[in-house]
């Protein structure tokens, strides 16, 4: 449960650590479990169960700990004798003397990242060398699953499709419009972005579409949410940006806006569009990589870069959002962390059998 720790809390990982943690407990399963935390920081807050917190000790936090990893995880796994070890994130063992279950959550610095990413593939090199020696990998979409497979790191008997899923906060909340007013002085419609401002993430296509959508509703505004990043622009002309806020806070602003838009154009799973469709926000997306396995027919998904179709839609939905709100609810419906942790726990046991 390291991820819960550190920077990665506040991330999609940390979200998937936290649900999956909740989903087990909830299924039963946690006096199974033993989970091993950093001791270099706080316990991290977790639902209350009666696993088994053990230590561990990391000289290196920064970019080269997974390569220490390597080394010390394999010194813990034999220190703690785990029937099985689950990784859920790429901070993997040398050599394991259990079997070893990993949870890839993408593959993007191989699968998209080409010369702009070539320091994040550097500092993983570690992790994508070793993820070929686990005896199951999770892939959390089948887009990722077949990353894993065109990149040959992953073959298809050792790989299990398990989606992820939306916190419970992430619902319509009531009064949510009024408390969006309130605390942020937003006072009427608005389209809403959340996430990193990266170009993976494609701010100039927010930007483009924000502007189409405004052609036949001049009143939108937009609204970005989440830690903008170090690669993100200067400036985002006119946007209202609220920076990282508390989930309680991000479902409120799901809730209350027009339509959520997501010019990603690469995901390993797509959280936000699950989140917001939890939340009854349409989402209008571009259709790439493992976006249409969340979305389905719940949204409008167009043209991989499109970002006048992207606005259009996004104007559209907002003339049908009742439509739109209830289509995404049932979709939502499709995810949950209890399906998670029940599949999770059978790879367990196939690793077993």
């Amino acid at each position: 449960m390291r991820p819960l720790q550190g920077p990665s809390a506040g991330r999609g990982i940390g979200a998937y650590a936290r649900g999956l943690l909740g989903g087990l407990v909830a299924a039963g399963f946690d006096n199974h479990l033993s989970l091993l935390l950093d001791v270099a920081y706080d316990e991290p807050a977790m639902p209350p169960g009666r696993y088994r917190l053990v230590g561990s000790r990391r000289r290196s936090h920064g970019q080269l700990a997974a390569y220490e990893d390597a080394v010390a995880l394999t010194a813990d796994i034999r220190r703690l004798g785990p029937d099985v070890y689950h990784a859920i994130d790429l901070h993997l063992p040398g050599s394991s003397p259990c079997p070893l279950a990993v949870t890839l959550h993408d593959l993007i610095p191989w699968a998209w990242g080409g010369p702009r990413m070539r320091g994040e593939r550097l500092r993983n090199l570690a992790a994508f060398r070793l993820l070929r020696r686990a005896d199951a990998v999770i892939a959390v979409s089948e887009a990722t699953a077949g990353d894993a497979m065109g990149l040959h790191v992953a073959s298809r008997n050792r790989l299990r499709v398990i989606p992820e899923a939306a916190d419970p906060v992430f619902r319509p909340r009531e009064g949510a419009t009024r408390r969006v007013r309130e605390k942020w002085s937003i006072q009427g419609a608005y389209i809403l972005y959340v996430g990193a401002l990266d170009a993976r993430k494609d701010p100039t296509s927010l930007l483009e579409a924000w502007a189409t959508a405004r052609k036949t509703r001049p009143e939108l505004e937009l609204v970005i949410a989440g830690d903008p990043g170090r690669q993100a622009p200067r400036a985002m002309n006119g946007a209202i940006q609220v920076g990282r806020v508390a989930d309680e806070e991000l479902a409120d602003l799901y809730s209350a806006a027009a339509c959520f838009v997501f010019p990603s154009r690469y995901e390993g799973f797509g959280l936000p569009c699950l989140e917001a469709m939890s939340c009854a926000c349409p989402v209008a997306a571009f259709r790439n990589s493992s976006i249409p396995e969340v979305v389905g027919d719940a949204g409008m998904l167009v043209a991989d870069g499109d970002a006048a179709a992207l606005g259009e839609a996004a104007a559209a939905m907002i003339g049908q959002r009742e439509r739109w709100s209830r289509a995404g609810l049932q979709r939502a419906r499709k995810f949950s962390w209890e399906r998670v942790a029940k599949e999770t726990i059978s790879v367990y046991e196939a690793l077993l059998a």
